[in-house]
């Protein structure tokens, strides 16, 4: 896992992360199982900023960010 993104795409990704964990944390009272895939889904987006590593662009996609 070779970092594959810049500053601007870790930038990206954390913020991506943060609202996927404030979206889970707003939904865990009335949507479990949904805030569960939010917070899921917010956590590896925050290891993909901390690594600087694309998941997407690891399987050859190219991104504009």
């Amino acid at each position: 896992m070779k970092p594959n993104i810049d500053n601007k795409g870790r930038a990206a990704r954390g913020g991506i992360a943060a609202i996927f964990l404030l979206a889970g944390g707003c939904l865990i009272s009335e949507a479990g199982l949904l805030a569960t895939i939010f917070i899921l889904i917010g956590l590896f987006s925050a290891f993909e900023a901390w690594r600087g590593w694309c998941a997407i662009r690891a399987c050859g996609f190219k991104l504009p960010f």
